[in-house]
Parts: C-alpha cells; sequence; structure tokens
C-alpha cells in the first residue's frame, strides 16, 4: 500500500494516505473497545513511540523481550491505520491500542468501556519543530517548505491529523468526566521518569517493585530504545535524535517573531482548557532523555 502522495479527508481532517484509508478511519469510529484495553491517545510527536515502550514494559513486569523481539505496530497498533484490524483481531488478552485520533471521533466507542487511557502532551512548540523534521524525511507527508510556512499550517490546523489545540483541548475536556484516563507530559516522563512510570504502573494497576522498576527504567531510557530496532522511531539508523527527543529545542527554530505569534494564538486558544502543563524546567536541571529533564514553554 503505497499511496504516498494520497491525503485522505475525514472529518474535516486530513490523514496520510500512505497508512489510512476511510475504512480504516470508520473502522476506528465503530471500534469495540474491551474493558482490559490500554489506549494511548497523542498528537503526533508528543512521546507516542516512548510511551509505547513504557506501557509494554509496565505490562510485562519489566521483562524486555516483547519490546525487543515484536515491533511497536504488532504490539501497541495505531488504530485508525490500515491493517490494524487485523493485528487487534488476532490479539489475545489484553491489548495495547495506540491513537493519534481527536477524543470526539472516539467519544461514542469509548462510552461505556472501561478501557484505560493514557493521553500524553508535550510543548507545541517542540511538537511544531519536531513534526516538521519529520515532515522533510518522512516520504508519505507533504513537503513541509520553510519552517515559516509550516508554522502557519501548525497554528492553522491545517497539518496532517488537524489542530494540535483541538486535539489536547478535546481530550483534556474530559478530565473530570472520564474515571479512566491518565493525563501526563513528555516533560514530566523527562523530568522524573521513575516517579512518571510508578505513576504509570498503578494506573494500569500493575505496580512494579524492586527489579521490575529498575528494568523497566533501563529499557525504556532514550540510551536502551535507540538500540531497538523494534521501536523504529527511536532507532539510530532510521530518524535523527532532534525528530523524535529534544526538549527545548524549539528555541534554536523560532525567531521572537514567531514566539510572539505562537504565543498570541495559544493564549487564545487555549483560554478555557482545564489543565495546566508544565513545559518549563530550571535551565540546570535539563539534561539527556529517559531521566534528564524537561525543559520549553507554551
Amino acid at each position: 500500500m503505497a499511496r504516498l502522495d494520497v491525503t485522505e479527508t475525514f472529518h474535516h481532517i486530513s490523514f496520510p494516505g500512505h497508512i489510512h484509508t476511510q475504512d480504516s478511519l470508520n473502522y476506528a469510529l465503530h471500534f469495540q473497545f474491551q474493558d482490559r484495553d490500554t489506549v494511548i491517545a497523542t498528537y503526533p510527536k508528543s512521546g507516542t513511540t516512548w510511551m509505547q515502550e513504557i506501557v509494554t514494559l509496565v505490562k510485562n513486569r519489566g521483562d524486555p523481550q516483547l519490546s525487543k523481539t515484536v515491533p511497536n505496530w504488532a504490539r501497541a497498533p495505531w488504530l485508525e491505520q490500515h491493517g490494524s484490524a487485523k493485528v487487534l483481531e488476532a490479539t489475545q488478552g489484553d491489548r495495547i491500542i495506540t491513537t493519534h485520533l481527536p477524543y470526539n471521533l472516539l467519544s461514542s466507542a469509548l462510552q461505556g468501556s472501561k478501557a484505560k487511557v493514557i493521553y500524553v502532551t508535550r510543548n507545541p512548540k517542540d511538537v511544531a519543530v519536531s513534526y516538521y523534521h519529520f515532515h522533510k524525511m518522512a516520504k508519505f507527508l507533504p513537503e513541509p517548505n520553510s519552517f515559516d510556512e509550516f508554522l502557519d499550517s501548525f497554528l492553522e490546523g491545517s497539518v496532517s491529523y488537524g489542530s494540535w489545540f483541538d486535539h489536547v483541548k478535546g481530550w483534556t475536556s474530559q478530565a473530570g468526566v472520564l474515571a479512566n484516563v491518565l493525563y501526563i507530559s513528555y516533560e514530566e516522563m523527562w523530568l522524573d521518569l521513575q516517579g512518571s512510570m510508578e505513576r504509570i504502573s498503578s494506573f494500569l494497576q500493575c505496580p512494579l517493585v524492586g527489579e521490575e522498576l529498575t528494568n523497566s527504567l533501563r529499557h525504556c531510557s532514550f540510551s536502551s530504545m535507540s538500540d531497538n530496532a523494534m521501536a523504529p522511531l527511536f532507532n539510530r539508523r532510521t530518524i535523527l535524535t532532534r525528530v523524535v527527543c529534544i526538549i527545548g529545542d524549539w528555541r534554536n527554530t523560532f525567531t521572537e517573531e514567531q514566539i510572539g505569534i505562537f504565543d498570541t494564538v495559544y493564549s487564545y486558544q487555549m483560554k478555557d482548557c482545564p489543565l495546566t502543563f508544565m513545559w518549563e524546567c530550571p535551565p540546570e536541571s535539563c539534561g539527556e532523555g529517559g531521566g534528564g529533564q524537561a525543559s520549553g514553554s507554551g
């Protein structure tokens, strides 16, 4: 299924046709979630692959065998992508399901389900920079041209997967409605990986102790994942580090004018968001990923 130049428009949102069809998107809308499912929901470039690794390790009590032998698209398939239906239907027992879909498209399917949802956010300035570089290397996404042009599209919500603002507001608007949702940020995981791992494992009712926690932390560090061919977005041979993990890298890309425009749009778009986010940390605390620290603003 090549379709590298095809864009699918679904509910007024653009999706890359290389990995999505109208059928696969409709399948997601009518998907029957099971009570034992764990759903990882993210906007692109917000820590999806990292969370897939963390949840896989938590579910397997720190044993890295599955994460090192089964690709992430098979053990935590994207619900809306072409081919995922067969993977999910063949999965026995607890399922890990990944999605980039906004909440409004999944609300009916999730209603009444006891599936646990982990929603990961990330500093939108870092998301925009990471997404821009991902567009430059991914052949199934449109050529982004200059960063200035791409940023305009990002702020307008006309990029693939739609508006970051609508995505975050949609999922976080359920903070007081859905009981089985854990909200966590990329920056929180970077700042305190152990604390984040403990929160996630407790939420999933799989609390880790002793070597289970130690092994999980070791195998979901960036240095470990960069050598894992089963987590391709972290594999050194397949992607630039900048596209995945750099915290606060937006400062090396944004101009003062772009910062002003972004902050104005952010303030307007997010004024009614029910949650607050930690986008910043002390500069001296910002180290390398997977147990380092976070920085950024939004």
